[in-house]
């Protein structure tokens, strides 16, 4: 028995989620008791890189059928390859690919997919833990019998610098397609609309609230994303009103980040706001509301007028680099 992780690859590029799983296997495994295996689909460099990371075993799996992704393919790939491995847990990342082809894998082996996880807690049985009603509720799902059991992890729930690094042996398994129809044809990727920032792949992040009052007051915080070299967001209502573009939304509706440093002005901390940036690693709020749900989640409060407050930090800051 095992913890698979499956590792996905676009292009011969790694999406960034697949770091993040890995380190949610690695932290699997410890916990457990078991050994963690990975499996790279049609990409032999990928996963010899992913070999320098601490697993028992990286499974290459290619074959021709394999070079574009199709759900038929992907799914008669992985199915022999799980029977083969015979894990006791596999884990996705939570990407639009995953979510073609995962719950019919699984349901290949009498399960069912356990999808968007954000956190797991180990009973007799482990129990996923997951958001209903774009976060309002968390449900908990437990597993039994033999398994092989089926989830994928949310972005930034778990965060990829835990990852451990280690040497491990790549095996190549090349999956038998006797008997496969693959019916679909291979087509471009999906792909999320153009964004001038991938506030995903940021560190750190000033994002603004409805505490701004109107968009003619967006240069003030903007002026703080600036002096900290962070990129600017904003939650759903200054994004719906037009004040700033859509694609710097974060939010359950918008991106899910995971910056080393968020900073909340003016943000009073709804549920649907808090699902998109809860896993960064350090969270400071600014807001007048000594009482405003963002205090329960921040590692640093500030209370008092953004007004006054924001310039304060921007010229600290300025000072601090000597400008």
């Amino acid at each position: 028995m095992s913890i698979l992780v499956i590792l996905e690859q676009q292009n011969g590029k790694w999406h960034r989620m697949s770091w993040e799983t890995l380190a949610a296997g690695q932290q699997f495994g410890a916990t457990l008791n078991l050994p963690v295996e990975a499996a790279v689909i049609g990409a032999p460099a990928l996963a010899a890189e992913a070999a320098t990371k601490k697993l028992a075993k990286v499974y290459s799996v290619e074959h021709d059928a394999l070079k574009d992704y199709t759900a038929d393919a992907y799914t008669a790939a992985l199915e022999a390859l799980i029977k083969k491995a015979n894990p006791k847990f596999v884990l996705f990342p939570h990407t639009y690919q995953v979510r073609d082809f995962a719950p019919k894998l699984a349901t290949r082996f009498h399960q069912m997919l356990v999808s968007d996880v954000i956190s797991v807690r180990l009973e007799a049985q482990p129990v996923f833990v997951r958001l209903l009603f774009q976060g309002k509720l968390n449900g908990d799902v437990r597993v039994s019998g033999a398994g092989p059991f089926f989830a994928s992890l949310q972005a930034g729930a778990w965060r990829a610098d835990s990852l451990e690094s280690g040497t491990a042996p790549v095996e190549q398994f090349t999956p038998s397609f006797d008997g496969v129809k693959i019916r679909q044809k291979p087509e471009a990727p999906f792909r999320e609309s153009a964004r001038a920032v991938d506030l995903t792949a940021a560190e750190l992040i000033v994002s603004v609230g409805r505490g701004i009052k109107e968009k003619e007051n967006i240069p003030v915080v903007e002026e703080l994303a600036k002096a900290l070299g962070a990129e600017l967001a904003a939650s759903r209502p200054i994004c719906d009103a037009g004040w700033l573009p859509m694609e710097r939304q974060v939010g359950s509706s918008g991106q899910t980040v995971a910056p080393k440093v968020y900073m909340a002005v003016g943000i009073s901390g709804a549920i649907q706001h808090l699902v998109g940036m809860k896993g960064a690693k350090t969270i400071v709020a600014i807001n007048k509301d000594a009482n405003a749900p963002i205090f329960e989640v921040a590692d640093y409060g500030i209370v008092g007028d953004l007004f006054e407050v924001v310039p304060a930090l921007v010229e600290e800051v300025k000072k601090a680099k000597g400008v």
